[in-house]
């Protein structure tokens, strides 16, 4: 019968769960969609919130900017007056972020400062200066030349004009870059966020955590003087993926650049796990875990009891009924009812059948007693006929038919005698066959004895009648030839070799050499019945001076089955 395995993919546990699992299916995807879309969501807007930082922090820096102008415009050479470098080094001192305060005058040198200045002969001649010259009102540079404070800064300068309005020279601030980058605490910044300066060129000035930057992207100049501010993608120094935004401080010279941590899908659902992808998953898995136990418990270990009943039912256990259907539900409490019936009505066949196989036996019995009768009958009226014989040849031939008639009633009584129709003991067969065949020279005074070695085997009547006659045939010869008026030893062997059987009956007589080249009846029986066992017969001189006979042919249980019947030997 076919046996319920749990690990096979056709179960119905396993059905069961893979069609709920196709049903909320759709569910899961729906909750993976809207984690997908919440991160894209939040991405975006992290994007724009960045990009709306970097512009704010520009636009705080650049107010920071201004704010110097005003002051550069307010500490014009008409307002210093006599203690100039004292007054400036006041203003400085209560300013954060500037470094210094200088009065240049129309050639570019030194008037007055509140720290010390760098010389610098080509001062008239830099760009900055000569931008005040021209006209231009404010000029802001990241490289006046050399170096103006001992940190990095710019350099902020206002043009001065005197009472006539001409060109009377230059009052420049040096501001820290430092007061000018925005402060990590500064609320309106993505949390974790990380600040940075940049010059031109794309080499950072100053920034909170140096491995928090990667190098600027090509173009990024470009792209942040056609849109005002840059946000893009990248990996940090430890390979960490980040969001950055660049914007211009000081027109083109000093960007500030924000950096903030980019969370991945898996990351950002561990952060959000209620409402993106833990309920759907918990209920998918709630539902599985459901179904796998309503299953087991409504359908499976019922299943499996009704196994166990059909394999009592299979091993002819027919008396035991599944008690427990009462519990079962309706649909399975019906299977229950039909396998019960069935197993009533096997039970009924095989009564039935055994009734009739009984009454088969019980014919076949008395057809193989009335055989083993009509046999008696006519080796009984064979002997008549023998009496009444003179001729010695005649009363031999009738003699060795009457045996050979005998010994296939002995097979049809060993069949109706025992308890298989179909098989016979070859052991006590040979025995009985040979203690009759001998017993008729006991009569004439001859003794003969016996010695016989037989290994059991269990025969069919189609193998065990050629085997029988062979026997006959050669005892028949030993008492012909060996045994005749003298007496003697009978021997006979039968051995299993593995795929071959072999019957050897010896005598101890002193025979002729015809008794070995004779060509009569009995030994073209004897090779008919050898052939008819697909075996082969052989007769040979034995170290007692007598004659074996010797059959052997392919065990019953390896060979096929013999050519012929009974009624061919």
């Amino acid at each position: 019968m076919v046996r319920l395995r749990s690990g096979s993919l056709s179960t119905i546990r396993v059905r069961l769960t893979a069609a709920l699992a196709a049903a909320l299916l759709p569910v899961l995807v729906l909750g993976g969609l809207q984690s997908a879309i919440g991160f894209q969501r939040e991405g975006r807007e992290l994007r724009q919130n960045l990009g709306l930082a970097a512009e704010r922090s520009a636009a705080t820096a650049r107010a920071r900017m201004e704010g110097a102008n005003v002051l550069l415009e307010t500490l014009a050479p008409g307002a210093v007056g006599y203690q100039c470098a004292q007054r400036l080094a006041q203003v400085t001192a209560r300013i954060p972020g500037y470094l210094n305060l200088i009065r240049f005058d129309r050639r570019g040198r030194l008037i007055c400062a509140a720290d010390d200045v760098p010389e610098d002969l080509q001062r008239g001649a830099r760009a900055w200066f000569v931008q005040l010259k021209s006209g231009k009102e404010i000029a802001i540079t990241r490289d006046p030349g050399p170096a103006y404070a001992p940190e990095p800064a710019i350099l902020t300068a206002a043009r001065a004009v005197d009472d006539a309005g001409a060109f009377d020279g230059a009052f420049a601030a040096v501001i820290s870059l430092s007061s000018l980058q925005p402060r990590v605490t500064d609320p309106s910044l993505p949390k974790g966020a990380e600040v940075g300066l940049a010059e031109k060129s794309g080499r950072y000035i100053t920034m909170t955590d140096a491995s928090a930057f990667p190098r600027l992207p090509t173009n990024w100049r470009a792209k942040v003087a056609a849109s005002g501010t840059l946000v893009w993608y990248g990996e940090d120094a430890m390979g960490r993926r980040r969001v950055y935004s660049a914007a211009p401080v000081v027109s083109d010279e000093v960007y500030v650049v924000l950096s903030a941590k980019s969370s991945g899908i898996l990351s950002w659902a561990r952060l959000n796990p209620l409402t993106s992808i833990a309920f759907p998953l918990l209920t998918f898995l709630l539902a599985l875990v459901a179904v796998t136990v309503v299953a087991d418990r409504v359908v499976i270990r019922w299943i499996a009891y009704l196994q166990r009943i059909a394999a009592l039912y299979a091993r002819g256990r027919f008396s035991v009924r599944p008690v427990q259907a009462e519990q079962m539900p309706p649909e399975i409490r019906e299977l229950a009812e039909t396998l019960e019936d069935m197993a009533d009505a096997i039970a009924g066949r095989d009564a039935s059948l055994r009734d009739s196989l009984a009454q088969k036996d019980e014919l076949m019995r008395e057809i193989h007693h009335r055989v083993k009768n009509n046999l008696q009958v006519i080796s009984s009226l064979l002997n008549m006929q023998q009496r009444a014989l003179s001729d010695p040849a005649a009363r031999s031939a009738m003699s060795d038919t009457r045996q050979r008639i005998t010994a296939l009633a002995l097979i049809y009584r060993a069949l109706y005698q025992g308890p298989d129709l179909k098989r016979v003991d070859l052991r006590p067969f040979l025995e009985e066959l040979t203690a009759q065949l001998v017993s008729g020279e006991l009569r004439h005074g001859r003794a003969v004895r016996t010695e016989l070695t037989v290994e059991p085997l269990v025969i069919d009547p189609d193998r065990l009648a050629p085997l029988a006659l062979f026997a006959v045939e050669a005892i028949t010869n030993a008492q012909k030839h060996a045994f005749a008026g003298r007496g003697g030893t009978l021997t006979l062997n039968f051995k299993v070799r593995g795929g071959e059987a072999e019957l050897e009956i010896s005598d101890d007589g002193v025979a002729g050499e015809d008794a070995l080249s004779a060509s009569g009846v009995g030994r073209t029986l004897m090779t008919a019945f050898a052939r008819q066992l697909r075996g082969r017969a052989e007769l040979t001189r034995n170290a007692a001076g007598g004659v074996t006979a010797r059959l052997i042919f392919p065990t019953p249980s390896a060979g096929a089955a013999p050519h012929g019947n009974q009624a061919a030997a």
